[in-house]
């Protein structure tokens, strides 16, 4: 069951919020566990055998958890904890990798080694990586003692609440079940009115932004499957459009998820900020899948960088210093935990090569933004100067860089990457449309003298693409996004009034509030949506 389709919306969120609110006035305990069957029902609504292979799963760590928990009590018991600790990230990991990565390893073995074993084309259940990752948070959480009680209705309301569980955010239990436990589970004005407003404007988003460029920038990455040349036009359309397309795809997705749980009263984690108006990709990447990013720095980097630093200084060597960096220490303690992490975010992501790349590029990337900020404060003291000069060369370059590597992580396979990358970079040339060439005259014979070619397509898609890229820019760079538009009423976990890092300034007309010309600007909004579902869509990160 797709968030943007019918049955969704005006079958099971109705039935699950009004059963949620019946029960809530007689028994706290009765409404959350009819949350609890209702995300069950939604995770198997699509192949019902995908709860019982999940099933398995969470009661493992159900009892790898209580272990830990007891183990916990005994400060004699640090070493078995430990051990049970590994033995869950390792069962995860192993789980994961069956159904995720069978086919990637078993087909990278032929490519390499000329073998030619069968792939077995194990079906994905719906979700697997994001709840992984929060169940091996919520064993590291228990082990390190953040987490001192559960039971096993809390876990599994954790584990299974619906809006977060396919595609995040990726959520820690202490910041989860409070919130349960506090819940009156019952009616309220304006948790209803919030909720209603994040979900009408997600589905916008995704209906009608992301779905509409994806019908101009799919056909691009097929042709450049089927082996045909693209143009450096062409190629930088296929890029920046499919960058605007799940840029719009996945805030779309937040914002339902953010809107579907505070129908109950619950506020998920910010996990989406306005990416595309990053200064650098470390910005980025503070911006875009925020949670992901968190567990990646808490659970990854963070420890294999304390590592490599305590092994590092027990050797004499110097650890990293501000200005004082040396290149070993940036090289062991910071570019190497940055690439590892994000080759295993890229993997996270999808069993691919190109998928791989695409990690790999990213910590490239920020491993040369860490570089740049220790050169730039030796050489540019002045640091207002700087941000006034640097900070809209930043936006551009951070902007140019991720809509470039998006094509790794777009195109089907690794060859049709390598050759839109080539018309990126201009090597295969400019191209405009036949038609276009045929109307400019004695123009079209310079333009052919300085290279440009005549190319399949018309010059009326072209100028289509071209506006609602343009269109789709000015929504994502100029227009204050959701968070900052609900600020008033905590759209997300410690989002309020004042606290967003992009603030709207004076367009105070552009705060929401439950008023009557909001309530026909939602009305109007919603209408256009509802025009747009049915069509064949899919949240592009529903398949991680």
């Amino acid at each position: 069951m797709l968030f943007n389709s019918a049955e969704f919306l005006f079958g099971f969120v109705p039935v699950t919020v009004l059963g949620f609110y019946i029960l809530g006035k007689y028994s706290r305990v009765s409404a959350i566990r009819w949350l609890i069957i209702a995300s069950l029902v939604f995770y198997g609504w699509w192949r019902p055998l995908n709860v019982l292979i999940i099933s398995p799963s969470i009661l493992v760590n159900f009892g790898l958890a209580r272990i830990l928990l007891r183990l916990n009590q005994n400060e004699d018991s640090r070493r078995a904890s430990q051990a049970v600790l590994l033995l869950g990230i390792l069962f995860n990991v192993v789980f994961l990798g069956v159904f995720k990565y069978t086919d990637f390893i078993t087909g990278t073995i032929n490519d390499v080694f000329g073998e030619n074993l069968v792939l077995r084309h194990i079906i994905l259940p719906l979700g697997i990586s994001f709840i992984t990752f929060q169940k091996i948070a919520f064993l590291i959480d228990i082990q390190a003692g953040r987490i001192k009680s559960f039971t096993f209705q809390d876990y599994c309301t954790f584990v299974l609440f619906f809006p977060q569980l396919v595609a995040g955010p990726i959520v820690h239990y202490r910041e989860m079940i409070p919130q349960f436990q506090a819940a009156s589970c019952r009616f309220d004005q304006q948790n209803v009115a919030v909720g209603l407003t994040l979900l009408l404007f997600g589905l916008f988003k995704k209906v009608v932004l992301a779905d509409n460029i994806a019908l101009l920038v799919t056909p691009i990455y097929e042709h450049a499957a089927s082996g045909a040349s693209m143009s450096f036009l062409m190629a930088w359309i296929a890029a920046i459009g499919f960058t605007l397309q799940i840029y719009f795809d996945f805030s779309g997705y937040t914002d339902m998820a953010l809107g579907l749980a505070r129908l109950f009263g619950i506020k998920l984690p910010p996990n989406f900020n306005s990416p595309l108006r990053a200064s650098s990709i470390i910005d980025f990447w503070l911006r875009w899948h925020m949670t992901l990013t968190r567990f990646l720095t808490a659970y990854i980097y963070n420890p294999l960088a304390l590592s490599l630093t305590r092994r590092r200084m027990a050797k004499g060597r110097p650890g990293l210093g501000g200005r004082n960096t040396t290149a070993g220490a940036f090289v062991s303690l910071l570019m190497v935990p940055t690439i590892l992490t994000m080759f295993i975010s890229g993997l996270w992501h999808g069993a691919g090569y190109g998928f791989v790349v695409w990690g790999l590029l990213n910590g490239i990337y920020i491993t040369i933004n860490h570089a740049w900020r220790l050169v730039v404060a030796r050489i540019w003291p002045n640091r207002r100067t700087y941000d006034r000069i640097m900070k809209p060369v930043g936006q551009f370059v951070t902007f140019i860089t991720v809509a470039a590597t998006m094509v790794f992580f777009r195109a089907p396979t690794i060859t049709a990457a390598i050759g839109l990358m080539k018309g990126v970079f201009g090597m295969n040339g400019l191209g405009l449309p036949q038609d276009v060439l045929g109307r400019l005259g004695p123009l079209a014979g310079i333009l052919h003298g300085i290279g440009v070619v005549g190319e399949a397509g018309s010059g009326q898609d072209l100028l289509i693409a071209g506006r609602l890229i343009c269109l789709l820019l000015f929504i994502a760079l100029a227009l204050p996004n959701t968070l900052q538009i609900l600020d008033r009423y905590e759209p997300a976990l410690g989002i309020r009034s004042g606290s967003t890092r992009l603030s709207i300034g004076k367009i105070g007309i552009l705060k929401w509030d439950p008023s009557l010309p909001w309530a026909i600007a939602m009305s109007a909004i919603a209408a256009i949506a509802f025009v747009f579902i049915g069509g064949p869509s899919e949240f592009l990160y529903w398949q991680f």
